[in-house]
């Protein structure tokens, strides 16, 4: 019920305030504030976005509670949200969100009426490193099939050729039947 509120009542304080500062300081002046609000707002997602995710990753690799760091990061982009959306009084709550007293203050607000679960996260190795313990494990099937005649390739010199056509052998590695 209470969003239904603020859908109602945010636009009419943003219009009582546009009202308000535009006979303050001008019609020009006021919508140069608005601009200014506008890309201050893109600024900050841009910049807080990577900022907020690379933070979070950091926490995970470090095996620590990525919870703080994601939190003060959404804080930051719904900042520059609320600064990309026209109008004085979204402007002023989304440069609040910036300061980082202030978002730790919704935090612990926040805190006291959620139930806060804990995840705890251990390293462990899955991966034998290779040779370990000199064991190579290894599967292998021998198949008695007759080798194949085949028709040197063309660019073969005939010097290499058996008499019968087929490519002399080079060498046997000893991993193959021949």
């Amino acid at each position: 019920m209470w969003l239904l509120w603020l859908f109602i009542l945010l636009p009419i304080v943003e219009i009582a305030l546009f009202i308000q500062v535009g006979g303050l300081i001008g019609v020009w002046a006021t919508l140069a504030l608005v601009v200014l609000a506008f890309v201050l707002g893109v600024a900050v997602i841009r910049s807080q976005g990577n900022q907020a995710w690379a933070q979070a990753q950091r926490s995970l690799a470090e095996l620590r509670d990525p919870a703080r760091p994601l939190a003060h990061g959404m804080m930051r982009i719904l900042a520059g949200l609320l600064l990309i959306v026209p109008g004085f009084f979204t402007d002023i709550v989304g440069l609040l969100l910036l300061i980082p007293p202030v978002r730790d203050l919704i935090m612990r607000q926040a805190s006291r009426r959620m139930r806060v679960t804990t995840v705890h996260m251990t390293r462990r190795e899955t991966h034998r490193p290779p040779y370990a313990d000199g064991v190579i494990d290894a599967d292998y099937v021998v198949e008695d099939v007759p080798p194949a005649r085949s028709r040197p390739p063309v660019d073969l010199p005939e010097d290499l050729a058996d008499d019968d056509g087929r490519p002399a052998p080079r060498g046997n590695s000893g991993w193959t039947r021949h």
